[in-house]
């Protein structure tokens, strides 16, 4: 066969082949198991799913996916997940946000990759091929860090204080605090793609607290807008992070909380 054959023939044949062929592994039983596209896109729970004011692309999105609850058997209340992106996106889920039986549904959205999903907004890639998205989130207080796209696995951890004392404020802080509660906040939002004081499984972001605490070289206002809009204090096209411009994904109460927790934490260095 000629040369030009021959590269007619791969073509044709890349041309029949899907685009890529991905994994998602689950471990939260027993035993872990591992998912193929095709073998999720095949499950008789796997349905069309419309999502408005889908947070990765901030329009109203059509998936196929099927019920989170159905991929976890044996979950129950006060057990946490970790969902892990291949990107380096990493957030903590309690079982009873999933389990939640006021309206809100996780689903697992798949990319089927004879039908791929248009690319992110923002040049920031492409959200497949698996992606955690939200029916009737509010009914649950889903907040935007809890849909992580480019999911490469899920499993069972411990909770954060658990797995991280160093991010941890001291035993003495009153749990009633604003320090203790930007700490649960700080859960929510920051933790899924920072570290603090070395600890932390994400890794989109750089540490929050070493070698400097943002509160020691931003003013509170400066650190108040950044969160709200990174682009606001750095024009940076290419900037990853995404900030938090509403009451809806932040309030001002809860952001006041975070400050207060960072600004605790840059008295309380673990240098790893």
């Amino acid at each position: 066969m000629s040369t030009l054959l021959r590269c007619l023939a791969l073509l044709a044949l890349g041309c029949t082949l899907p685009l890529y062929a991905a994994d998602l592994r689950i471990d939260v039983g027993p035993q872990a198991r591992v998912w193929t596209t095709q073998q999720l896109l095949n499950l008789p729970d796997a349905r069309s799913v419309m999502i408005q004011a889908d947070v990765a692309f901030h329009r109203t999105m059509s998936y196929r996916a099927v019920p989170l609850r159905a991929l976890l058997p044996g979950l129950t209340r006060g057990i946490r997940l970790k969902f892990v992106a291949n990107d380096g996106f990493s957030v903590d889920l309690a079982a009873d946000t999933i389990l939640n039986q006021a309206g809100a549904q996780a689903w697992l959205a798949i990319e089927d990759p004879q039908q791929p999903w248009p690319t992110l907004p923002g040049n920031k890639g492409d959200a497949g091929p698996f992606y955690v998205v939200w029916t009737n989130p509010s009914a649950a207080q889903v907040s935007s860090e809890q849909w992580p796209y480019q999911l490469a696995r899920i499993e069972r951890v411990q909770d954060v204080t658990t797995r991280f004392p160093a991010t941890a404020p001291a035993a003495s802080v009153p749990a009633d605090s604003l320090v203790s509660h930007g700490y649960v906040v700080f859960q929510h939002t920051c933790f899924a793609c920072h570290t603090l004081n070395g600890e932390g499984d994400a890794r989109m972001g750089p540490d929050l607290n070493l070698p400097h605490n943002p509160t020691e070289y931003l003013s509170t206002d400066m650190l108040r807008a950044f969160i709200r809009d990174p682009q606001s204090l750095r024009r940076w096209p290419e900037g990853r992070m995404t900030g938090f411009p509403t009451q809806a994904s932040l309030s001002d109460a809860d952001l006041d909380a975070v400050l207060a927790y960072l600004k605790y934490m840059a008295q309380h260095k673990v240098d790893k």
